[in-house]
């Protein structure tokens, strides 16, 4: 057994305004240089431009959105007999979420629209609409799983 000390998951509290943790989690990842306060406008603003260009709830498209990203196969690198095989395995619940948040982040900040909060509420729509760069990057994961599955014996 191994003698580490487990890391414990820290309580986060919901955001003030939807009272919604995941919400306070993507603010939190969203934020750059402690600027919370910053980080909460741009997401705040990003859902009131859902709301205006779509007409449904921008929290309702932020979920939706969320839920076409999360992946649910990804490859991880394992070692057996000097040769390395990239092994297809579930992702676990936590790191799905991780990884939704990241990716909408990652590609609504390569994106070309004006403002940031602009670039959110695009990258939100499109993820809603199963389009945009971090769907894909979801499609591409589990297609790389998918073609090595005649590893998946390798699993540890």
């Amino acid at each position: 057994m191994s003698r580490r000390i487990k890391n414990q998951k820290r309580n986060t509290q919901p955001d003030h305004k939807f009272k919604d943790m995941l919400v306070a989690e993507f603010v939190a990842c969203l934020l750059k240089r402690g600027k919370r306060s910053t980080a909460e406008h741009l997401f705040y603003d990003a859902l009131e431009l859902v709301d205006n260009k779509t007409g449904q709830s921008g929290l309702e498209v932020f979920h939706k959105a969320m839920e076409n990203v999360k992946p649910t196969l990804e490859v991880k690198s394992r070692r057996v007999g000097g040769a390395t095989y990239q092994v297809p395995v579930e992702v676990r619940a936590g790191r799905r979420k991780a990884l939704a948040i990241r990716w909408l982040i990652s590609y609504s900040r390569g994106r070309n629209e004006k403002t940031m909060a602009d670039r959110l509420a695009a990258e939100f729509m499109a993820a809603a609409n199963n389009e945009g760069g971090s769907v894909k990057k979801k499609e591409d994961t589990h297609k790389m799983a998918e073609a090595n599955k005649a590893f998946a014996h390798f699993r540890w």
